[in-house]
This record gives structure tokens, C-alpha cells and sequence, in this order.
């Protein structure tokens, strides 16, 4: 049994900077919203609130997924990564009901904005956005938790950038309907982007194979190695967002390989696969060596 450990990499400084600008902004499109009666805007505020949240979560979840294991948790909090991004999907996904809700009464009963002032609000919201999203870009394709993360500061960029246009038709045509349809444009742009983190957190959090794993290949390989005779017992699951996790039992009848295999095997399964933490049981004989109750 061997095991090959990665570090992930710390986002502790971009969490603490895009929570602190967007508390900020937060607190800019609550004022103004409720100053100038814009739903968008005060949409914009709940899905920057949503996403503090998250940051929070993810933040914190990337902390726990870095302490030692202990004799009552063997791998440690590293599932609490997933759990974060599971909760950063649902709390986006209530947030955009609630939006909705409060967008399909205004379009019944548009009410006056200045959209002058929704321009330049949202107009920083485009900035403060961009900028976060920009810090979480490189963990992005590595780590669902900071996926969640970028696509929570990405989508905020995109809504803010339709609030903008949002204020500039009011502003040209006094169209107040606007500023609700543009609301339920942004709930809808949302809902896609959020589907894709709930479904992935989801499967991980049931212990799914990842879906940049490819089941099948992995077990063909496997069979390929010299002196392999029969691949059972495979199973491939995530750990955390960053590592995959990988037990196997191989049947090698005619020899005995020590530990110089077992490590190189770990390797090639890391360099080929992406992944981390495998565990292999080498057996002379299936049937003989077969742990499971029902088999026994």
C-alpha cells in the first residue's frame, strides 16, 4: 500500500482581498438600490451576498482540508472542500428564487430607477468582480471549491455588466420594465452556470468517479502490466476537490513484486491519471484472497 500526497495551493490572501471588496460593494448597492428603488441592483447586492458566503465557506473549507488526520477521521477534513461547493451551488440557487420572485412582481408593477446611478454602481460591480475572479483563474481547472469560487465572482461580473445595459436603456427610452427583465436574464444566466458546480459537487460528494477520470482506462491499463492476470475490486473517488483517491486489487500469480513496483505504479497512476492516493492489493490467487462479506 503506498501513497502519493500533493500540496494544493493557498488562496488565503485572494479570499481575504475578494471578501473585503465585495462586503464593500455590498453595502454600495443596498444604499443605492433602495435610494433609487432598483430591483437589479438590489438583486445584484443578494447574489454579492450569496457569494461572500461562499467565499467564506470555501475559504474556510480549503482550511480544514489541510489538517492533520486524526484516529476518528483517518483522512482528515479534505471531503469538507467538496461540501463547500456543493453548499456554494445551493445558496446561489436560493438566491436566485428569491430574486425571481421579487422580478416577476415588478414587471406586473415597474417602479421609477435613475439609471445613471444604476450604471456607475454596477459599473464598479464589473471591476470588483473581474478582479476577483481574475485571483481564483489559475486554481480554477485544479480545484472544484475554487471553480465554485471563479464562477460565483465570473457570474457577478456578467450580472453586473447587464445591470449597466440594464441603466442605459432606462436611462434612453424610460423603459422601467427594463430593470425586472433584466433581472430574470440574470437569474437565467445564473441557474446555467450553477447547474454544472451542483451536479459535480454532488457526484463527488457521493464518492463518483471524477469526471476527468475515465473508469475504463484506468482498469485497461491496469491489465496491462506485465504479469497482471485479473483487475477487481477498482474503485476511484474523490477525497477533496484537488485529490483522487484509487483502490485496487491485482492478481499476480507467478511473482512477487515488492515495494520499488508499488511506488512506481503510484506514479505512473498520478503522471497518467491525475491520481493521488492509491492503495493496491497484490494477490497470488482472486478467489483466495477476497475480502468481501458476501464472498466469505
Amino acid at each position: 500500500m503506498v501513497h502519493i500526497q500533493n500540496n494544493t495551493k493557498n488562496f488565503n490572501k485572494a479570499f481575504a482581498f475578494g471578501i473585503g471588496l465585495n462586503v464593500i460593494y455590498i453595502v454600495i448597492e443596498v444604499i443605492y438600490g433602495l435610494l433609487i428603488g432598483s430591483i437589479a441592483l438590489i438583486a445584484d447586492a443578494g447574489h454579492n451576498l450569496s457569494d461572500v458566503l461562499g467565499l467564506f465557506l470555501a475559504w474556510g473549507a480549503s482550511y480544514l482540508a489541510g489538517t492533520m488526520p486524526t484516529k476518528s477521521r483517518t483522512y482528515g477534513l479534505r471531503k469538507s472542500t467538496i461540501l463547500a461547493a456543493l453548499f456554494n451551488a445551493l445558496i446561489l440557487l436560493i438566491a436566485v428564487g428569491a430574486i425571481s420572485i421579487e422580478s416577476i412582481r415588478r414587471i406586473a408593477n415597474p417602479e421609477p430607477v435613475q439609471g445613471s446611478i444604476m450604471m456607475i454602481v454596477a459599473g464598479i460591480g464589473v471591476f470588483i468582480n473581474a478582479a476577483t475572479a481574475y485571483l481564483f483563474v489559475k486554481g480554477k481547472e485544479k480545484d472544484l471549491n475554487i471553480k465554485g469560487v471563479y464562477l460565483h465572482m465570473a457570474a457577478d461580473a456578467g450580472v453586473s455588466v447587464g445591470v449597466v445595459i440594464a441603466g442605459l436603456i432606462i436611462l434612453l427610452t424610460g423603459w422601467l420594465w427594463v430593470d425586472p427583465v433584466i433581472s430574470i436574464v440574470i437569474v437565467i444566466v445564473i441557474t446555467i452556470g450553477t447547474w454544472g458546480l451542483l451536479r459535480d459537487s454532488f457526484l463527488m460528494s457521493v464518492d463518483a468517479v471524477p469526471k476527468n477520470i475515465n473508469l475504463k482506462e484506468v482498469e485497461n491499463h491496469l491489465k496491462k502490466i506485465p504479469g497482471v492476470r485479473e483487475v477487481h475490486d477498482l474503485h476511484i473517488w474523490a477525497m477533496s476537490t484537488t485529490e483522487t483517491a484509487l483502490t485496487v486489487h491485482l492478481v499476480i500469480p507467478d511473482s512477487n513484486p515488492g515495494d520499488y513496483f508499488l511506488k512506481g505504479l503510484c506514479g505512473d497512476l498520478q503522471k497518467n491519471f491525475g491520481i493521488e492516493h492509491s492503495t493496491i492489493q497484490i494477490e497470488k490467487d482472486a478467489q483466495g484472497a477476497n475480502c468481501d462479506v458476501d464472498n466469505v
